[in-house]
């Protein structure tokens, strides 16, 4: 659909005066409803804020995606940046490597949250753009500005960790070569057994947890692709060479409860009560979930209430801050919030 020659200039016809930001999904979300096939729209109004989007390309970058972050930051002027949200492709793109290069240069002040698009569980390719066609590679920022916005957002998972940890010996960046010096795909296989056959797809009910440190939160990271020919695995984002691993699982009530806590954690410590609510989570959620999906949306809305917008869209990747923290992560396999009023 997004694909079609008429989509922005239908929408540019809607709102002719707006700034308009398209991204590819793995399932919408619009109020306590989970959609696929569609196209949502949400139409943003500010009566004293202003915003500003600006865009790049990861083909223009050769594979790095720090400079890419860092030079996108670059375009926007901090003095009043209350929060910048980013829609980026799922396709390609490392998102922490992407989040490193926003932070290094970005005020701990401003908020950042956002996500990687999705191709519902088809891994082929993921489209976005900032006022034109979509196309693939593309990465937007949308910069919020105003003393009188009020931005905050979360995240949590629900996934339990199972199995022996193992030591990552062998990666590059987000790919993954070696776990205690045997070949980490090889390993992952032998795990998921019959269900070896599907993947990549597969490995979205299996995430694994990384853990950098023995202090660190661990990260919980998707497996996007895997390449037999190299027997290795691509990940969503970095998995450092050192770092401790765990595979993963859940259920339905764990996710569940996993998204009322996130809506839990947004909502702490807000002045005022939230208008808008852009929802974003994981398509390996939804694959767990199936039919149950909409359960998780309906736990948040419990949480902020039948007077806060909702829209959303599940994705490859989700880009919040841990709770009680200044900067953002990447995360895979959790419900991210960001909440609005102005």
């Amino acid at each position: 659909m997004l694909e079609s020659e008429d989509i922005y200039a239908e929408v540019k016809n809607l709102f002719p005066d707006g700034h308009i930001v398209f991204g590819t999904t793995s399932g919408e979300i619009i109020d306590d409803t989970v959609l696929d096939g569609t196209i949502v729209l949400t139409a943003i109004e500010f009566e004293k804020s202003t915003v500003l989007v600006k865009r790049r390309n990861v083909n223009d970058y050769k594979n790095d995606d720090q400079r890419l972050g860092e030079s996108l930051m670059a375009e926007f002027t901090q003095e009043n940046l209350m929060h910048l949200f980013i829609i980026s492709e799922g396709s390609s793109v490392n998102g922490s490597a992407l989040i490193n290069g926003l932070e290094k240069i970005k005020k701990t002040s401003i908020g950042l949250s956002g996500g990687l698009c999705g191709d519902d569980d088809l891994f082929e390719k993921t489209l976005t753009s900032y006022n034109e066609n979509p196309k693939e590679g593309e990465i937007v920022a949308i910069g919020f500005y105003g003393e009188t916005l009020e931005i905050t957002s979360s995240n949590y998972g629900g996934w339990t960790p199972f199995g022996p940890e193992r030591i990552i010996t062998k990666s590059i960046g987000n790919i993954l070569y070696e776990l205690d010096g045997k070949p980490a795909l090889d390993l992952y296989k032998t795990y998921l057994g019959e269900k070896a056959n599907e993947l990549p797809k597969s490995a979205l009910l299996y995430p694994i947890s990384v853990r950098t440190t023995e202090d660190s939160e661990p990260l919980v990271r998707s497996i996007l692709n895997i390449d037999n020919d190299e027997n290795t695995m691509i990940l969503a984002g970095d998995v450092p060479e050192g770092s401790k691993v765990q595979s993963m699982m859940s259920s339905v009530d764990d996710i569940v409860n996993g998204a009322f806590h996130a809506a839990e954690l947004a909502k702490k410590g807000r002045e005022k009560d939230q208008e808008l609510a852009l929802l974003i989570s994981c398509i390996g959620r939804k694959l767990v979930m199936d039919q149950r999906t909409e359960e998780e949306i309906e736990e948040v809305k419990s949480v902020i209430g039948d007077n806060t917008f909702i829209s959303g869209f599940y994705s490859y990747g989700e880009m919040a801050p841990f709770s009680g923290q200044d900067q953002c992560k990447l995360h895979n396999q959790t419900m991210t919030l960001t909440l609005f009023s102005e």
